[in-house]
């Protein structure tokens, strides 16, 4: 029992770090409000579990054996992440696109192929903390149930964050700050993704 306190302080700390899932719940918080906000969390939860089990279970040796993967990954979470900030800042609505809405389960799982952050976890979960005489499946479910129970009040919390801040974005122009910082914030994330 006493190698799960490492696993599940390494789940806490990922997952309560900054990082494109925190932030980009952040601002749907503020937007959106929570339970606005739920489905985007429990996507990244359900993509978050699905992942690490997948490299886990020998993912992560396709990652090993063919680094360029890596920087694939980089350069695809980057891109998605600048147009996410775009979208924030209201660029995409100035060309007539519809109003912004919070990000789906399904959308939120899939950002976690390309959210390098969420691929760093599985691999750093498949390689040091897969449990010593465990079954590799049943290992594998092991600590992706783990990081699944860690995950979701971490990021609840981000999304508490932009709820508490709601009442002060009543302005719009406030509002529009609020967003062009975050997208900023979000810019600077995939520009550190690309180094």
């Amino acid at each position: 029992m006493t190698e799960l306190l490492p696993l599940a302080t390494y789940c806490f700390v990922m997952s309560s770090t900054p990082g494109p899932n925190n932030m980009m719940l952040t601002t749907s918080g503020a937007n959106f409000g929570y339970r606005g906000s739920l489905p985007h969390m429990l996507g990244i939860c359900a993509g978050g579990a699905v992942q690490t089990f997948v490299t886990c279970l020998g993912l992560g040796a396709l990652f090993t054996a063919y680094p360029v993967l890596h920087s694939v990954l980089r350069v695809a979470g980057a891109l998605y992440l600048l147009v996410l900030a775009w979208k924030l800042t209201g660029g995409a609505a100035v060309q007539g696109a519809e109003v912004p809405r919070p990000l789906s389960l399904a959308q939120g799982a899939l950002f976690q192929a390309v959210n390098p952050k969420s691929w760093v976890k599985a691999i750093t979960l498949a390689s040091v903390f897969m449990p010593a005489g465990m079954g590799v499946a049943s290992g594998a479910l092991l600590v992706s149930v783990v990081g699944l129970v860690i995950v979701f009040p971490c990021i609840s919390a981000w999304a508490l964050f932009g709820v508490a801040i709601r009442r002060f974005l009543t302005d719009p122009r406030r509002q529009r700050l609020f967003n062009g910082i975050m997208a900023g914030a979000l810019a600077v994330l995939a520009l550190l993704f690309l180094r």
